[in-house]
């Protein structure tokens, strides 16, 4: 591609009548209406064009605070289009955390999906707000705001002048332009805004096409991470880059009947959604009659042993175990892949914390290639990415083409390539920070490269704590390992400058009830269950067998079940869905010192 790929790209679809997006138009029905590429390419245009009048600049910032919907699509490759910069914000961020973004990358203009955020997008201060919901009802004193069909009707009937203008911009684009500013979830202290070039995205359309040869137009996808992520942003480009319909799944709480309704082929996913996946299925198992069970874990042997042992080595796959695999793939696996919604899968890629390998090798033997990759917000995305062939269960993949990659001081994962940010906007301290003299990019991530040249993360290098007693506790890795476990929904482990390794645990309730019904212990509810001896003395017992080989300082040696998940609403975990441990640490800090009393 070109060094302007993100506007060249729109004007390269090979059919104008073949589907770029698709829109949920009735939820009750479960109606998805195609907008073709023609009508995503003069939208685009418009709204290129309604910027150019609204005064836009070269290199100014727009924000798109909502959720997903195709607008914000259109709105990003607009913005591209005239040379100007994306600011994406979560839909579920806080004023305040608007309000930083707002005032540090200097957001005039702002998109915005629903009433609230409108709202929140008046009380920072933005001077000028376009809404996409109809419903959207501006304030009286707002004499500004657009909703987004009159935004979109200003930029149809754009003059000459500004139509000039567009295309002018649109030629001037240069790898070197900012496309995108990227804030990462800000764990520990200031967010920081990543800024990719058209060149980083330009990269990485290139190698991800050279990489992933399994896919083609024939496949489509369900956009289910928030455009605002990098992983879905970079893989939304790279869709429309392939020609691969997109369906925009608006409401995350929908996903499990928008993938049932859709059956996309590609999806891109968090380690919590096949976690839950696998949790269903395991809580499912628990109730099955001794034969039933039985027939299952046969075919779970039967699909292990096909799908890793020989497919996964490229190896021609013994008569009599294909014969005995298709008998169970049509009797158990395709029912269990039509209940997912994922009967007609190819790749589902995975990326963004640590997946148990057991829910890896689960998701193979039933036929779900899930693909688990590595990357960051100032990498454009992916790092490494399983291979199709030889690729490794418990490995985060091999590094992708044109990319190099090393092992730095305290084993720090390092990355060089085009694909890499040229810094931090407005940070020039944090900028230096994040590369070493000699110019690699330092990810933060400890890990180690194999002879095949696989990377195994190890932990996030600012995670790692130390005991009182001087030993390194990598917490990501037990809160993985006891993630194989289905009984536990979420850890958090705690220890630094402590005695002993804690947790705070938020399990399976409903698997916990179960548990406790066919005990005779009666229903319970979240909080009797959470304080129950006998409940507490199976998930002792289940914590064991999961870190029994483990170095004795390793061992959770106590815990507290909690009857309220982490979340991004209680600021317990980014809009990422990792941990916030200060906060953590903060908001339960009398429960944990509870846990130390002698």
């Amino acid at each position: 591609m070109n060094k302007a790929s993100l506007v060249s790209l729109i004007h390269n679809f090979k059919n104008p009548e073949s589907p770029a997006l698709f829109r949920l138009m009735d939820a009750e029905t479960g109606t998805w209406t195609p907008i073709t590429c023609g009508e995503f390419q003069t939208a685009v245009l418009n709204a290129s064009a309604a910027l150019i009048d609204l005064g836009i600049e070269v290199q100014e910032a727009v924000g798109i605070l909502s959720e997903n919907r195709p607008e914000y699509l259109m709105t990003s490759f607009a913005a591209w289009q005239v040379r100007a910069v994306t600011v994406g914000i979560y839909a579920t961020s806080t004023v305040e955390q608007v309000k930083f973004l707002v005032d540090d990358a200097h957001i005039r203009i702002m998109v915005v999906g629903s009433q609230q955020h409108y709202d929140i997008a008046r009380q920072v201060g933005v001077k000028q707000i376009i809404a996409v919901d109809p419903a959207v009802q501006f304030d009286a004193d707002d004499t500004t705001s657009l909703h987004w069909t009159k935004f979109m009707a200003a930029g149809a009937a754009a003059g000459e002048a500004t139509r000039a203008e567009v295309k002018r911009r649109a030629a001037e684009v240069n790898g070197n332009d900012l496309a995108t500013l990227l804030y990462t979830s800000g764990t520990t202290g200031r967010s920081k805004g990543a800024m990719l070039t058209h060149h980083c995205f330009s990269v990485a359309l290139d190698i991800h096409k050279v990489h992933l040869t399994m896919l083609s137009d024939r496949d489509t996808s369900l956009s289910f991470l928030p455009m605002t992520h990098v992983f879905e942003l970079a893989w939304c480009t790279f869709c429309l880059f392939m020609n691969m319909p997109i369906y925009v799944n608006e409401d995350p709480k929908r996903i499990q009947r928008s993938i049932r309704e859709v059956e996309p082929t590609c999806m891109c996913s968090v380690p919590r959604f096949w976690e839950k996946v696998y949790a269903i299925v395991q809580e499912k198992l628990t109730k099955m009659g001794f034969v039933s069970k039985a027939m299952m874990n046969r075919a779970l042997n039967v699909g292990r042993r096909r799908n890793l042992d020989y497919v996964r080595l490229g190896l021609p796959v013994p008569s009599m175990l294909e014969r005995e695999y298709q008998m169970y793939n049509n009797r158990v696996f395709r029912k269990v892949r039509t209940l997912i919604g994922v009967n007609n899968g190819n790749i589902f890629p995975t990326a963004g914390a640590p997946m148990a390998p057991a829910i890896i090798e689960f998701c193979h033997a039933i036929g779900i290639n899930i693909v688990i990759g590595y990357g960051l917000s100032e990498t454009t995305a992916t790092v490494t990415c399983f291979p199709q062939r030889d690729f490794v269960v418990g490995s985060v993949g091999t590094i992708m083409p044109e990319l190099r990659m090393r092992i730095g001081d305290n084993n720090e994962v390092q990355v060089k390539g085009g694909t890499v940010m040229t810094g931090y906007f407005n940070n020039p301290e944090a900028t230096a920070e994040a590369f070493t003299p000699d110019g690699w990019f330092r990810t933060g991530d400890a890990g180690r490269i194999d002879a095949a040249g696989n990377l195994f993360l190890t932990e996030r290098i600012k995670d790692l704590f130390k005991t009182s007693n001087g030993k390194y506790i990598a917490p990501q890795a037990l809160e993985t390992r006891l993630g194989r476990d289905a009984i536990f929904e979420q850890v958090a482990i705690i220890g630094d400058q402590r005695k002993f390794v804690t947790a705070l645990i938020v399990p399976n309730y409903e698997m916990l009830r179960t548990w406790a019904e066919n005990r005779r212990m009666g229903h319970l509810t979240n909080k009797e269950l959470s304080e129950n001896p006998r409940v507490i003395e199976h998930i002792q017992q289940r914590i064991e067998e999961l870190t029994k080989d483990l170095a004795p300082y390793e061992h959770i040696k106590r815990f507290a079940l909690l009857t309220e998940p982490f979340s991004v609403e209680a600021g317990t975990l980014t809009n990422t869905l990792k941990i916030r441990r200060r906060v953590v640490a903060d908001r339960y800090s009398r429960l944990i010192d509870s846990l130390y009393a002698d």
